[in-house]
Formats: C-alpha cells, sequence, structure tokens
C-alpha cells in the first residue's frame, strides 16, 4: 500500500492581507517563543539562518506586520528575536487549530450516499450501509451522491436506552471489541454491518457495565459528522 502523509498549511488572515504558514514556519515561531532567539530557533528547526530570516520577511511582507522584534546585545552580548503581539496572536491561533486536530485525530470514515436534501431545515440525510442519519446540509451536492462521512471517535456517545436530547442521530448496535489504552476505552461497535469506535473513560465503562457482545445505541449530532464528497 502506498504510503501517504498529508501537511499542514494554516492560513493566516490579518486585516485583509493573507498567507499559508507551513510546519516549517509555524515551528520557527514556536522556537522563537520558546527560546528568544533566531540563531537557536533555525537550529532547532534544521534550517539556515538565513533562510530563518527569509521566512520572517515573507510572512511580515505578506501580511503588512511585524511579527518579530530584534534586539541587539552589547559587547557581552544579550541581544535576542522575541515575537510582537501580532507574531505571538498568529502563533496561538495556530497552536488553537492544532489543539483541535489532535483532539479529533481519530475518525470513524463511514461510505455513504446523500437520500434527501431538507434545505428548509439546512441537513441532509445519507444512508450509511442500510440506516441513515443526519447532517449539515452542503449546497454543493445532490441525490445520490456519493460521501465519506467522518465522526469524531470523541463524538460518538454511547447509551443503553435512547434518551431524549439534542443528538438526532441515534442507532442500535453491538459491542464487538474493547481496547484499554492509556486510562480511555476504545469501543468498537457493530451497527448492522458498520464498525463504529467511540472513545469513553473507564469510568464511563464501569457506570455502563459494558461488555463485548452487549447491545447498546450510539448517538451523535448532525453536525459533529464532516463529509467529502467522493
Amino acid at each position: 500500500m502506498t504510503d501517504v502523509r498529508a501537511g499542514v498549511e494554516y492560513k493566516i488572515n490579518v486585516d485583509g492581507n493573507s498567507f499559508l504558514l507551513d510546519s516549517k514556519k509555524y515551528q520557527l515561531l514556536e522556537s522563537i517563543l520558546d527560546t528568544g532567539s533566531l540563531t537557536e530557533s533555525a537550529k532547532l528547526v534544521k534550517i539556515s539562518y538565513r533562510t530563518a530570516l527569509n521566512y520572517i520577511d515573507k510572512i511580515e511582507s505578506n501580511l503588512q506586520v511585524k511579527i518579530v522584534s530584534t534586539s541587539k546585545g552589547g559587547k557581552g552580548g544579550g541581544g535576542g528575536t522575541t515575537l510582537t503581539e501580532e507574531g505571538y496572536s498568529i502563533l496561538k491561533e495556530c497552536k488553537k487549530i492544532n489543539a483541535i486536530m489532535e483532539l479529533h485525530k481519530d475518525v470513524n470514515e463511514i461510505e455513504a450516499e446523500v437520500l434527501a436534501i431538507d434545505e428548509s431545515k439546512g441537513v441532509m440525510t445519507v444512508r450509511m450501509s442500510s440506516f441513515d442519519v443526519n447532517i449539515p446540509l452542503n449546497k454543493n451536492y445532490v441525490v445520490g451522491d456519493k460521501v465519506l462521512a467522518l465522526i469524531s471517535y470523541d463524538n460518538i456517545f454511547l447509551m443503553l436506552e435512547p434518551q431524549k436530547s439534542s443528538i438526532r442521530n441515534i442507532i442500535k448496535g453491538t459491542i464487538v471489541e474493547m481496547r484499554l489504552n492509556n486510562e480511555i476505552i476504545r469501543v468498537n461497535v457493530d451497527v448492522e454491518g458498520v464498525n463504529i469506535y467511540s472513545d469513553i473513560t473507564v469510568s464511563a465503562e464501569k457506570e455502563l457495565n459494558l461488555t463485548i457482545g452487549k447491545e447498546i445505541y450510539i448517538g451523535f449530532k448532525a453536525m459533529s459528522v464532516a463529509t467529502l464528497k467522493l
């Protein structure tokens, strides 16, 4: 199988100016914050000092803001490079994106077909195997389109009985596997031939008295589902 890896770029917008910040430039800003030195940061990121300067210049010229502040030391040194308020704000936004990505890095990938579109309610109905779920409306889709539904493991809720809540997608399934990893239990639920995973705490597992072979209900909000057109 081909080894496919996806890189991350952060689209930064400042007062109508935009720039795509790749992982190297993000790491450079992060290192400047940590070390207070452009020279040391360049070494940590494994680029030359000249390349680091070029990175900074590209970001600043495209966004039309200063992102670093450099001070010169005396004979004994003492100079350094720090992030400006704008530079820190850019880094903080990138860190927020990273935190969200880390939280949702494990996702269920389920092939589905668009069955119905309700523009008045802003939702679509898609069929996954032999069961239907509601997801947010995407106006680029039409009935019959094949899509890939993505649902984070931690957005799958487990319950013993259907409950009244804001969750609109509630489906019955059977537990086929349970694995413990660092105080988190990954539960594999067979839902009409589709394996759907949920991450829960050990205390939740004990409270629900979950076991392999037990019938339970899974639930997830429509807004927790992202889709890609196949």
